[in-house]
Order: C-alpha cells, then sequence, then structure tokens
C-alpha cells in the first residue's frame, strides 16, 4: 500500500521494506470487519466474514470456531466482545447478539441479546460496551442494556479510553459525544470519515475517509490534519501499540492490511492480495 508521501513498500532498490506476506499465503479470511493490534506482540487480529484469524511472523492461524464477526472490539487484552452471525457449527441464532472470548478468541460465550442483535458498530472502554444494531445500544456489564438516540446511522463507533468521549463516523459527518453517547454533536470541519478510532492516550484519534486518505487529530476532535493516502477503500482500522510501547496504525483495505509506525505519515504492507 502506498500513499503520496511515501516510498513504495516492496520491489524497489535494496534499503526498502521486505515484499509483504500475500493474502493468498494465509488462512482463507474475507470480508474483513474489524482489525486489532495484539497486546503485548506485534501480530495482528483480524476479524473476518469466517473467523477470528491472528497473522505474525510465526504464520498465521484461524484462532477459534467460524463466527462471521461483524462487529469486533478489545474490551482488554485478551478479552473481545464480538457480534454477527454463527457458522455452521457454532449453536448460537442467526444473530448471535453480544459474545464474548476471555482467551484471546479460543472460544466465545454468548452474554446477551442473542436473536436480537447483530452490532456492525461496536466499541468497549471501561465504562462499558457501545453498539448499533439499528438502534444505538449501551451497555455497563454486557448484560443489561439502554436504548440512546443518535442523529445518524454510525459506520464506526470508537470510545477514548475512560469511555466518556465517543466518535461515530456517519454519512452526514463525525459525531462527538463526551457523555458516553447520551447526546451527540457535530463536528464542525471534520472531514469524512468512514472509520475512526482513539488511540491509547485518549488525546489523539486516527480516521480514514472513503477514499483510503488518512487523517489525524491530535486534540481527537478540531483539528484534522491530511497523512498518508491508501490505495484503497478502508474496511477496518485500529490504534494499537507495539510490543515496546510505541503506537502503530493498522488499516485494513479491500487490497491490504497496512502498517504505520509514524503517525501515519507513511504505510507498509503487512499482508497483500
Amino acid at each position: 500500500m502506498l500513499s503520496a508521501c511515501t516510498t513504495a513498500s516492496s520491489g524497489e532498490a535494496a534499503g526498502s521494506p521486505p515484499a509483504p506476506h500475500l493474502l493468498t499465503d494465509s488462512p482463507g479470511f474475507n470480508h474483513v470487519h474489524g482489525v486489532a493490534g495484539e497486546a503485548g506482540s506485534d501480530a495482528v487480529l483480524v476479524a473476518a466474514h469466517n473467523g477470528l484469524f491472528r497473522l505474525s511472523a510465526d504464520g498465521d492461524v484461524q484462532v477459534g470456531p467460524t463466527i462471521d464477526l461483524m462487529g469486533f472490539a478489545m474490551a482488554a487484552p485478551g478479552w473481545f466482545l464480538a457480534s454477527g452471525h454463527p457458522g455452521p457449527d457454532v449453536d448460537l441464532p442467526s444473530s448471535v447478539g453480544l459474545i464474548e472470548s476471555t482467551d484471546q478468541g479460543r472460544t466465545w460465550q454468548p452474554l446477551s441479546r442473542q436473536g436480537q442483535s447483530d452490532f456492525h458498530a461496536l466499541t468497549a472502554s471501561p465504562a462499558g460496551v457501545l453498539g448499533y444494531d439499528g438502534t444505538l445500544r449501551r451497555s455497563a456489564d454486557g448484560l443489561s442494556w439502554e436504548q440512546l438516540q443518535i442523529p445518524a446511522e454510525p459506520a464506526s463507533l470508537s470510545a477514548g479510553p475512560d469511555g466518556s468521549q465517543v466518535l461515530a463516523t456517519t454519512e452526514q459527518g463525525l459525531l462527538h459525544s463526551t457523555d458516553a453517547g447520551s447526546t451527540w454533536t457535530p463536528v464542525p470541519g471534520a472531514p469524512l470519515l468512514q472509520l475512526v478510532d482513539w488511540s491509547v492516550d485518549g488525546l489523539t484519534a486516527v480516521g480514514v475517509d472513503p477514499d483510503g486518505l488518512v487523517w489525524t487529530s491530535q486534540d481527537g476532535v478540531n483539528e484534522w490534519q491530511r497523512a498518508a493516502l491508501l490505495d484503497a477503500p478502508p474496511t477496518a482500522l485500529d490504534v494499537a501499540t507495539t510490543a515496546d510501547g510505541g503506537s502503530r496504525i493498522l488499516v485494513v483495505t479491500s487490497r491490504a492490511i497496512a502498517e504505520s509506525r509514524n503517525g501515519g505519515q507513511s504505510f507498509s504492507d503487512i499482508r497483500r492480495d
């Protein structure tokens, strides 16, 4: 994946990064709905139409059963929340509701709203869970829910580290909440983003627009700066912490899985079609 301000990520002169692994060399995941950097390592977790996959230098493997993970969020290291539809060998309703894994995705247990909810937008924080299944819903414990209002359907939701601040991308523009999703206000002048995610410091936010242009905000909301231009539309985004404590941005597009370790100014492919 290339940007307007990068060099090519493969096939160049000596000194350029090594060519990425091809997605065809990986297990057959498709229709990626979520991505997350694994805590304590540089592995990447991919939530796809046919399950959860772990990509690392040691090889790519499917983790756990086949579930269409339409919504995916990392609540804490090793603790995942998800929603979607079951595979043929998974004994859950056609809409799995909110499910959780406390063993890094190897097994999943139903929490609530089985047969009722398919959360396509999902985010988690110490304050609880916020999801959209046609209605915006909030839960402090993943079991009981309250219904909230939002001015437009969110394509993605991202809660800050303490859960009070939330960003939502919509066709009408970026929305911001300072009360964990109870009320929302438009962000004047913000780019029209497809995906958004907060950094772990709760100050920096990263977004990607439908054309693959990456944007960053150092105040988390109001002032946005252009960063790299990816070569395909985005499908998933995560701002993660590296194994050595640094920051990295992971973006899945229709062509590649790409990573930036310089605040989104340039990206290199880690997997590519």
